[in-house]
C-alpha cells in the first residue's frame, strides 16, 4: 500500500487532491468522505473514476480529514493507495458528491458481503419500510460484484438500472446522514426486485419434504429440509449427485454448534461477511445420512442474504409462521437446510430465471426466482481451517474480485488455467484478479460460462492483455481456447504452476523448494506426473524428483476407477496372483493383471493423487469414485491419528519409493482403519524427510506446498508440522485453492517472468 503518512500536527496546503485506490467503490467511501469533510469543516467534492476514488478537499482541518480518512474507513474498504498532491485554493464553499467519470479502468468493485446486523434488524422489524422486504441492503452490505457490469461502480452500471428509485429511496440515497447515501443497489418494496412466491409458500414446501429452487445472490440454490431423508435421497436422485456431499445452510452463528462442533477458528471464518462453505465435525445422528455420506465434516455456511433469514424466520415460526414478527435474527434457530449449487450434470450454476424454468424442472418440485438479474454467477466459495489458518477449497462469492497482491510490475497478462476446477487470472500492475471458480471444462455450457468469465473479467479490469498463458497438455480445452485468441502464447508446465502460484501468494520471487502433490499433469518430458520435488527460481525451474511412478492402466479411467490403480500396486509388488480375491467383483481386473504382465499397459504415473486410489482399493474403501477425490476424502475421514510405518517406504537417488506401505495395506483390508492412519503417517513421514533432504542439497529453507492433494487436511496439517520441526518454513496456500483453481494465477506469474527475461 502506498500511503503519505500525515500529521495532524503537519502544516499543510489550503486545498488538496486525494486519490485512493484498492476496494475503495462500493463501500460507502463517498458518502463516508461526504460525512468527514462536513465533520472537520471542510469544502471540495468526491467523485468515483477509472483509477479509484478523487477528493478534493479545502479548509483548516485537512490534516485532521486525512488522518481519519485512514482510521475510520468504511468496513469493506480497503485502501491500498493514497496519493495526496497539494493544488491552489478554490474558496469553494460547500462538499458535493459529483457525477462519476469514465476512461480506462484502474480500480475494482468489492466482493458481495452478507447483510449486515443494521439491515436485519430492518428486515425484521414491523415499523420499518424494509420490513420483510427480501432485497434490503445499504453500503455495508449485499451484492456487488454478481451486479456488476462494468465500471465505475454506479447504479446504471448494474443489473439495479432497471428499477428506479422511489422518492423514499432516492431521498436515503440522497441524505447524506443516511446509511444508504450513494448504496447503488439500493431498493424497497415500492421500487425494487419481487420474489415469484412469497415466503410462506417456499416454508409450506420444505416443511412436505420438497425440493425449492432458490435464486440466491450468485446463482440458484437447490434447498430442501436436512434433517428429511427421503428429501435429500430424492435431491440425489434428481440431480445426479451420487455421493458428493451436500453443503448445510443455517440461520445464523448461533446455530451452528446445532449442526456441528466447529474450533473456535470455523465458527469465526464461517461469520465472515464473505460467508464461505466452512468444513467442520458434524454432530451425529441429526443430519439426514445422505448429506454427507461416509464423511466426517460437513460444510456449513451461514445465511447471507435477507430472502435465506426470511425463511429461517418462517419456518421457525411453525406452520403458521407466527414468529416472524418481532423475529430474533440472532437467537439461535434449529432449522437445517440442504443449500447445494444448481447446476444439473456438472453445467453452470444456474442464473436465469427462465433457464431455472427450463433445466431444474426434473429436480425442483417449486422454482422461486426474482426480477433482479444476476450479471456474474458465483458459486458459494468452500473453505476449511488448516494449521489454524483459513485455506480455500473453492473461491468464489464473498471473495472474487479480490486481487492477489504481487511484489513486481510486468505485462498484463490473461492466464486460462486448466480443464478441471478452471479459473481464469489477469494481471494488471502489482495486482493479479482471479476469476470465481468455472468447473471443469467437459461441456459445451460450462465452456461458454469461460468464455464469458474471461470476457468480463477482462471488462472489469479494463485490461488489454500483452500475452495468453496455458497449460502444457494440447488437449485441454482452456489451450485450445488460448490458441485461438491471437495472442503470444506461453505455456506452463501444470505443477511449477502450482509451485509458482504459492510461492507468489506469499510474495516470493526468489529461489524456492516446491512440493507439488496433484492428481495429473502433463509433465515437461510427456508423461503424467503429479508427485514432483521442484526448484523455481524466477520464470526458471527445474525438477529435482518425483514419487517412483506407478503403472497408470487405463489412463484417465484410472482416476474413476481406483480398482485399477490397486491391481497396478498388486503387479508392482509381484502380489498379482492376489488380484482375483481382493478384486473379485470387478470382471475386468483379471484380465487387467495379465495385460501388466505382458507388458501391454505402458503409461506409469508419480500422482500421489493416483498413490491414494491405489490405498483406498487395496484397503477395500473405494473400487469406483462417484466424484473426483471421493476415494482420498472418505479414507482421510477415517483418520483419528496418522501413524507411520517403520520402513514403509525408501528413498532411492531423487525419487522415493512406498511399495512397502503399499504391501502393508493390502495385508489391512480387514482393518481399514489402521489402515488409513498408516497410509496418512507413513505418506507424511516420508515425503517430509524427502523434501527435507532435497531442501538441504539445495541450501533452501522453504518449501511451497501446492496441487489438489493439500486439500486433504491430515496431509496439509502433518506436513507443516514435519517441515517446520526439520528447520524448514512451509508455505501452504492461503490466498487460492492448493488445486487447479489457483492454477492460472501461477501460469499468470510465470509467464509475466518469462516475458521480463527475454524482454
Amino acid at each position: 500500500m502506498t500511503i503519505a503518512p500525515v500529521s495532524p500536527a503537519a502544516p499543510m496546503a489550503e486545498r488538496v487532491r486525494v486519490r485512493l485506490s484498492g476496494a475503495v467503490q462500493g463501500v460507502g467511501m463517498r458518502p463516508f468522505v461526504h460525512r468527514l469533510a462536513a465533520d472537520c469543516g471542510l469544502a471540495g467534492f468526491v467523485l468515483n473514476g477509472p483509477d479509484g476514488v478523487t477528493i478534493e478537499v479545502e479548509g483548516a482541518g485537512i490534516a485532521t480529514f486525512l488522518a481519519r480518512l485512514q482510521a475510520e474507513r468504511p468496513p469493506l474498504a480497503r485502501i491500498e493507495g493514497l496519493a495526496i498532491e497539494p493544488i491552489p485554493a478554490e474558496r469553494a464553499a460547500g462538499f458535493a458528491i459529483l457525477a462519476s467519470r469514465g476512461g480506462p479502468t484502474a480500480t475494482r468493485i468489492v466482493p458481495d458481503a452478507a447483510t449486515c446486523p443494521a439491515c436485519l434488524d430492518e428486515l425484521f422489524d414491523p415499523a420499518s419500510r424494509f420490513n420483510r422486504y427480501p432485497f434490503v441492503n445499504c453500503t455495508h452490505c449485499g451484492p456487488r460484484w454478481t451486479i456488476s457490469r462494468r465500471l465505475p461502480y454506479d447504479r446504471a452500471e448494474t443489473s439495479m438500472a432497471g428499477f428506479p428509485l422511489c422518492a423514499a429511496c432516492a431521498a436515503d440515497y440522497a441524505d447524506p446522514s443516511n446509511r444508504r447515501f450513494h448504496a447503488e443497489p439500493v431498493a424497497c418494496p415500492a421500487c425494487g426486485p419481487r420474489l415469484t412466491h412469497p415466503v410462506a409458500e417456499i416454508a409450506t414446501a420444505l416443511r412436505a419434504g420438497k425440493i425449492v429452487a432458490l435464486k440466491g445472490i450468485g446463482g440458484f440454490h437447490l434447498v430442501c429440509d436436512a434433517t428429511d431423508e427421503a428429501a435429500v435421497a430424492t435431491l440425489r436422485r434428481r440431480k445426479g449427485r451420487d455421493a458428493k456431499p451436500f453443503a448445510v445452510m443455517v440461520a445464523n452463528a448461533a446455530s451452528v454448534g446445532l449442526v456441528a462442533e466447529p474450533t473456535e477458528a470455523e465458527a469465526d471464518l464461517a461469520a465472515t461477511p464473505g460467508r464461505p462453505i466452512v468444513l467442520m465435525q458434524a454432530r451425529p445422528g441429526l443430519l439426514a445420512p445422505s448429506v454427507a455420506p461416509r464423511l466426517g465434516r460437513v460444510g456449513v455456511v451461514l445465511a447471507y442474504a435477507p430472502l435465506h433469514h426470511l425463511l429461517f424466520a418462517e419456518l421457525a415460526g411453525g406452520p403458521a409462521g407466527h414468529a416472524v414478527a418481532g423475529h430474533d435474527w440472532r437467537a439461535a434457530n434449529p432449522s437445517m437446510l440442504v443449500a447445494t449449487s444448481a447446476n444439473p450434470g456438472g453445467e453452470p450454476l444456474v442464473v436465469d430465471d427462465d433457464d431455472a424454468e427450463a433445466r431444474l424442472a426434473g429436480i425442483a418440485d417449486l422454482i422461486v426466482g426474482h426480477d433482479r438479474p444476476i450479471v456474474t454467477r458465483a458459486d458459494d466459495s468452500v473453505m476449511q481451517v488448516v494449521a489454524g489458518r483459513p485455506a480455500f477449497l473453492r473461491r468464489a462469492r464473498g471473495f472474487v474480485p479480490d486481487p492477489i497482491p504481487l511484489t513486481e510490475d510486468g505485462p498484463d497478462i490473461l492466464a486460462v488455467g486448466g480443464h478441471l476446477k478452471a479459473t481464469v487470472t489477469v494481471t494488471r500492475g502489482r495486482e493479479a484478479f482471479v476469476s470465481q471458480h468455472i468447473g471443469d471444462l467437459d461441456g459445451a455450457e460450462t465452456l461458454r460460462f469461460w468464455h464469458e468469465t474471461v470476457a468480463h473479467l477482462l471488462a472489469v479490469t479494463g485490461v488489454r492483455p500483452a500475452a495468453v498463458a496455458a497449460d502444457l497438455h494440447p488437449d485441454y480445452r482452456s489451450t485450445l481456447a488460448a490458441e485461438a485468441m491471437g495472442l503470444p502464447m506461453l505455456r506452463v508446465q501444470h505443477h511449477a504452476a502450482h509451485v509458482a502460484a504459492v510461492a507468489a501468494e506469499h510474495g516470493i520471487a526468489g529461489p524456492v523448494l516446491g512440493l507439488a502433490l496433484d492428481g495429473h499433469g502433463l509433465g515437461a518430458d510427456g508423461g503424467a506426473w503429479g508427485g514432483e520435488l521442484i526448484r523455481l527460481d524466477g520464470a526458471g525451474w527445474r525438477r529435482l524428483g518425483s514419487l517412483d511412478p506407478l503403472p497408470l492402466p487405463g489412463g484417465d479411467r484410472a482416476a474413476r476407477e481406483p480398482w485399477r490403480m490397486g491391481v497396478a500396486a498388486l503387479h508392482r509388488l509381484g502380489r498379482s496372483a492376489e488380484v482375483g480375491r481382493l478384486f473379485a467383483t470387478e470382471p475386468l481386473a483379471g484380465p487387467l493383471a495379465a495385460r501388466l504382465a505382458a507388458g501391454h499397459e505402458r503409461i506409469a504415473t508419480s500422482s500421489l493423487g493416483r498413490l491414494f486410489d491405489a490405498a483406498a482399493a487395496l484397503l477395500g474403501l473405494a473400487g469406483r469414485q462417484a466424484y473426483e477425490g471421493q476415494a482420498a476424502m472418505e479414507m482421510e475421514a477415517l483418520v483419528a491419528t496418522p501413524r507411520a510405518l517403520d520402513r514403509g517406504y525408501r528413498i532411492e537417488g531423487t525419487r522415493i519409493c512406498f511399495a512397502p506401505l503399499l504391501a502393508a495395506l493390502a495385508d489391512l483390508r480387514a482393518d481399514p482403519v489402521r489402515g488409513a492412519e498408516l497410509f496418512h503417517g507413513t505418506l507424511i513421514e516420508g515425503l517430509a524427510a524427502w523434501t527435507l533432504r532435497a531442501a538441504a542439497d539445495q541450501g533452501l529453507d522453504r518449501v511451497a506446498l501446492g496441487g489438489g492433494c493439500l486439500m486433504n487436511r491430515v496431509l496439509a496439517e502433518g506436513l507443516d508440522a514435519a517441515l517446520r520441526a526439520g528447520g524448514v518454513a512451509p508455505l501452504l496456500p492461503i490466498k487460492l485453492p492448493p488445486n487447479d483453481g489457483g492454477l492460472s494465477f501461477g501460469q499468470a506469474v510465470l509467464a509475466r517472468r518469462m516475458i521480463s527475461r527475454e524482454g
